[in-house]
């Protein structure tokens, strides 16, 4: 390929061999602006306005978008907290579990965090497929889902090979994110004008959705990337500028999405979105673009279902992982129903709000923001601790699950997340200091 045509097409490249590795400084070159152009993007997608609409009739329109605000703010705070993390070390997310659950200990959150983001991927190619077929069978006569699934699978696969910093300045600030936000500027400008959304807000409940469970829906949007976000967050220049581009570009699209989903389930009376948008004026166009950009959600649930894969498979070659998870991905998409998905969300925050608040209390309180990231890779070091496993974090992670589904269940109006990311820092917290001489906290110093 000649250097002028490299300039206009960037070649598709295997990503990196020390995909588990701290990224070199050299290749951390993304700021503020590129985090927020990223996190927002990702948090626009049909998935996030299938989620908005959950809430509705079940709960009121003001009540349903305070929640969205509560939930959206809760969740992004961790989401960010967590990229920090990531920023300060260069290492991925599921390798920061190792000085928390010990390094074989890191290997269970990987495997939860591989199913749920094939689960993901999965979701995202099924809606992607629909859209696309919906578009398809209208304007072209053409209807066959198992294509569409194919090629969707096919080109986020391809994406994830990429990688993130090939996705982020050649997709993302080049095309995508531009399209998208014109898109859902006219589609909510074309509700408050065809719509009485006063109206709307005063429409009853039906009493199905409490406010603290609605919060609990949302939190689980935010939540289901932490277990990526150090994944992208390593590649930044500085934690500062990566935490606020972060959590501002991802509160601007959550909110922004969530909302429209509601708005859209109760102006249009249907919970078929894709028919729902097919039906507004040019609502084809607008369908096509967001259908466009949700390629970047299936990407990154497929490139950090490799990165966790490769947390434990540390010899397989990671474009090798890429490939296998975005074919199992259209394996599930061509024969799965997208049903249960409020179900999905519940149990995804689950399993990640209490474990990442004993990484919480382990990073920022106990250890000081100082990971020695030698260690984090040296069978029988520093992280080592008993056979590779942390009992105590391990205990605290497990208490902070069952808190969660007792809350979710008996007290379904208190909220499970805030209660059981609480109780698993406290806990954690509390056994670490009784378990382990202070000393050997804030030891390792990051480099």
């Amino acid at each position: 390929m000649s250097s002028e045509s490299k300039g206009v097409l960037p070649a598709v490249q295997a990503p990196p061999q020390w995909g588990i590795e701290p990224v070199p400084q050299g290749l951390r070159r993304l700021a503020f602006l590129d985090y927020f152009i990223l996190w927002a993007d990702l948090g626009v997608g049909l998935l996030v306005l299938l989620a908005g609409s959950l809430l509705v009739p079940g709960m009121g329109l003001g009540q349903a978008l305070l929640a969205i605000l509560v939930g959206t703010i809760i969740g992004n705070l961790l989401l960010a907290l967590t990229g920090v993390i990531g920023s300060d070390t260069g290492v991925p997310t599921m390798v920061l579990l190792r000085p928390v659950l010990g390094i074989r200990g890191s290997y269970l959150p990987s495997f939860f965090n591989v199913i749920q983001l094939i689960g993901w991927g999965a979701f995202e190619v099924i809606i992607m497929s629909q859209a696309a077929n919906s578009i398809s069978q209208r304007f072209l006569g053409f209807s066959n889902h198992l294509v569409w699934t194919a090629f969707f699978a096919l080109l986020c696969t391809l994406f994830a090979v990429g990688g993130p910093l090939v996705v982020v300045k050649q997709w993302l600030e080049k095309f995508a994110v531009w399209l998208v936000l014109a898109t859902t500027a006219w589609l909510t400008y074309y509700l408050f004008s065809h719509y009485n959304v006063g109206s709307l807000l005063r429409t009853p409940s039906t009493g199905g959705m409490p406010f603290w469970l609605g919060v609990d829906l949302v939190v689980a949007m935010p939540v289901s990337w932490l277990p990526l976000v150090a994944d992208y967050n390593r590649f930044s220049r500085r934690a500062k500028g990566a935490f606020w581009g972060t959590f501002l570009g991802y509160l601007v699209a959550n909110v922004w999405f969530y909302g429209l989903g509601a708005l859209l389930v109760l102006a249009l009376q249907t919970q078929d979105l894709i028919a729902a948008i097919m039906g507004l004026a040019a609502g084809w166009a607008a369908l096509l673009i967001i259908l466009v950009d949700e390629t970047d959600n299936a990407f990154a649930d497929i490139y950090s279902a490799a990165i966790s894969a490769h947390n434990v498979l540390s010899r397989a070659k990671l474009w090798h992982l890429v490939a296998a998870i975005g074919f199992i991905d259209f394996l599930l998409a061509a024969t799965i129903p997208i049903g249960n998905y409020e179900n999905f969300l519940l149990l995804i925050g689950s399993i990640f709000v209490p474990l990442f608040g004993i990484l919480a209390a382990d990073y920022f309180v106990l250890r000081r923001r100082h990971y020695d990231t030698d260690e984090l890779y040296r069978t029988g070091g520093q992280y080592w601790y008993n056979a590779g496993l942390n009992w105590v974090a391990l205990l605290a992670w497990v208490l902070g699950i069952i808190i969660y589904h007792l809350i979710a269940r008996l007290l379904p109006n208190l909220g499970a997340s805030i209660p059981s990311f609480v109780v698993a820092f406290l806990l954690y917290w509390l056994f670490a200091l009784l378990a382990m001489p202070a000393e050997s906290y804030g030891r390792g110093k990051t480099k």
